[in-house]
């Protein structure tokens, strides 16, 4: 770079001057649709906050403190005139209007009084219990954290759903996503996921953060009481932006929710965040751009879909020890329609995530709940995350079920089957049973290493398939009344030790012999 344009550099930073309260200082020329055009911003920024002023002369430090003042969101920055969205009533702003700049980019609150709490879009509490005197508070929008600032996930986040931790181990820090057509059970994996976490000990519990998206405000309701009723709430929050509400809040609420995360993640602490839905984000955001007059792209979605939960899914990490080594674990939520994975938006957030856990229809539908197809789902983590004793049990149950599920859509067309493929057939129906589980009954990780022990090690062959569910909750009671000490070795060591493989062994013997009721099936006839 030449001395003549460093000194020309240096003369323009030596004229530099604030804003004038000219630049400031705009007139609302337009409004519609939770959108209003404004003249004579000439200096604001892309997120930055706007005040509209129904008073003239004021200062944007009185504005602030007025609680009546509406806040917008500058979106739109074009050649003569600013769009932005209004984050209020917009019945409220009208023609003439004057509009403030505030210098700063959109920001909400944090604090940690906000747990066990519900809380809008812009994290105001909605819960009727009071207001939150927040000290701080943060950018709706960051840089996500870097390679060098983040370290390995390998720490086990357990659902407490077998199908997952055996075979889509989820770890601290990681992105997993949650797809599948409506009604097939993503919401109730992801309160499952919160609600297991009470089984962690308190000092290593992540923080929960439910963000709905979308959602019937009675649907969220009834989640809010169930996490209530199994105490989940002491160590959750919940955001919702409901059907009803304005298409800029429910773009805006994952962000909020990110935000609150990282203000918990750069304390050292492990956060789980569930975002439900984004498809609903992205109607929301295709809303907000059409109105903004921006040009529709792919599927008549707007170009930037992408960045949008790009953005968002990357500020999920698992940090180094010199940043404290916090945590935020990402279950985004995506709704397909008729299955279809190759559509725009669940393709899109695929390649930003780091493995899937696909629900089929076809599987709801017969039964076999939770709904996880193990042939699509997969972990990139893989079994980094998972503790020694799942690993060791739960090696080949993945490659076994898709095996089974491919002679099963086989067996429809087949008339004679051989006796090998239909062994494994049987042994993969009961192996599809043991991986059955009832809603908001997660089960601990030693417990899921004992019933996934004894179904790999044939206990289950003798046992008809329709009893299975029973024969598991029987000898899962057997071994926590009679044999408790197998259990907290098994949390203690999160290892499978050969003394504590023998006593499991040993208690499975003592159950078969003491229940001999059920086991009315030839075991030659499965193994």
């Amino acid at each position: 770079m030449n001395n003549y344009i460093i000194e020309k550099i240096k003369k323009e930073i030596e004229n530099f001057s604030p804003k004038t309260e000219a630049e400031k200082t705009g007139v609302v020329v337009k409004v519609a649709d939770g959108i209003c055009e404004v003249e004579g911003l000439s200096d604001v920024m892309m997120s930055e906050m706007v005040l509209f002023d129904n008073k003239q002369g004021r200062e944007v430090k009185e504005i602030i403190e007025d609680p009546s003042t509406i806040v917008g969101l500058a979106l739109n920055l074009e050649e003569d005139v600013v769009k932005v969205v209004i984050l209020g009533d917009t019945s409220k702003i009208k023609e003439g209007m004057t509009a403030k700049s505030t210098g700063k980019v959109l920001s909400v609150p944090v604090s940690s009084m906000y747990i066990g709490r519900v809380l809008d879009a812009l994290a105001n509490p909605i819960d009727g219990l009071g207001s939150i005197e927040a000290k701080q508070t943060r950018e709706i929008e960051k840089k996500a954290y870097g390679v060098m600032d983040r370290s390995p996930v390998n720490t086990p986040l357990h659902t407490g759903i077998k199908a997952i931790d055996s075979m889509i181990p989820i770890g601290r820090g990681q992105r997993e996503l949650i797809i599948g057509d409506r009604y097939t059970g993503k919401t109730t994996i992801a309160i499952d996921t919160i609600l297991n976490q009470k089984n962690e000990p308190e000092d290593k519990r992540p923080i929960c953060i439910y963000v709905a998206i979308g959602q019937k405000e009675s649907k969220t309701a009834r989640i809010v009481s169930d996490l209530k009723e199994n105490g989940a709430m002491d160590y959750t929050i919940v955001i919702s932006a409901p059907a009803s509400s304005p298409a800029a809040y429910q773009f805006l609420a994952p962000y909020t929710g990110v935000t609150i995360a990282e203000y918990f993640m750069e304390k050292g602490k492990d956060v789980l965040i569930i975002y439900d839905d984004l498809s609903k984000q992205a109607v929301a955001y295709r809303q907000m751009s059409l109105l903004l007059r921006r040009p529709p792209g792919r599927e008549a979605y707007p170009g930037d879909i992408f960045y949008l939960h790009s953005r968002l899914l990357e500020r999920s990490a698992k940090l180094n020890e010199k940043l404290k080594g916090g945590s935020i674990t990402a279950l985004p939520i995506i709704e397909t329609q008729e299955g279809d994975v190759s559509a725009y938006i669940p393709t899109n957030v695929i390649s930003i995530t780091d493995g899937q856990i696909f629900l089929n229809a076809d599987l709801f539908n017969k039964g076999q709940k939770p709904a996880i197809d193990a042939g699509i789902s997969v972990s990139r983590v893989g079994s980094a995350a998972q503790t020694k004793a799942i690993k060791k049990v739960a090696g080949k149950i993945k490659l076994q079920l898709a095996q089974f599920r491919e002679l099963e859509a086989f067996m429809q067309f087949a008339q004679d089957l051989d006796p090998e493929t239909k062994k494994s057939i049987e042994k993969g129906r009961r192996l599809a049973e043991i991986l059955k589980q009832k809603n908001h009954s997660p089960l601990g990780f030693e417990k899921q290493v004992v019933s996934i022990y004894a179904a790999v090690n044939g206990l289950f062959d003798g046992v008809e398939v329709s009893k299975v569910v029973e024969a598991e909750k029987k000898l899962l009671d057997f071994v926590q009344t009679q044999h408790k000490d197998i259990l907290d070795t098994i949390r203690k060591e999160k290892d499978l030790s050969e003394s504590t493989e023998q006593k499991l062994q040993d208690a499975i013997k003592l159950f078969e012999e003491s229940h001999k009721d059920i086991f009315t099936v030839n075991k030659k006839d499965v193994a």
